[in-house]
């Protein structure tokens, strides 16, 4: 009865350490995760407005024309052909 007490006791320390282990292992990979350049959370940036549409869109992907910021091309060209259509 003592030797399956005993079994018991070392099973008990054994799980535990290595849940221990394994809550240590997961909080480093974590950590270093975040430490990485280029997290996935910031890889477009700012988000800036489209002057024509007023989406906002990740600065990155985003157009700047005369100090405006523009979603697309098309959106781009409809906006300064309204603030010039004499042209």
């Amino acid at each position: 009865m003592n030797l399956l007490l005993i079994r018991l006791i070392i099973f008990a320390v054994l799980f535990f350490a290595g849940l221990q282990l394994y809550r240590m292992y997961r909080e480093w990979k974590l950590d270093r995760e975040a430490q990485l350049p280029g997290d996935s959370h910031e890889e477009g940036g700012q988000m800036v407005r489209c002057a024509w549409c007023k989406v906002h869109v990740p600065e990155a992907d985003a157009l700047r024309e005369q100090g405006e910021w523009f979603c697309s091309s098309a959106h781009r060209d409809r906006f300064l052909q309204e603030q010039h259509p004499e042209e």
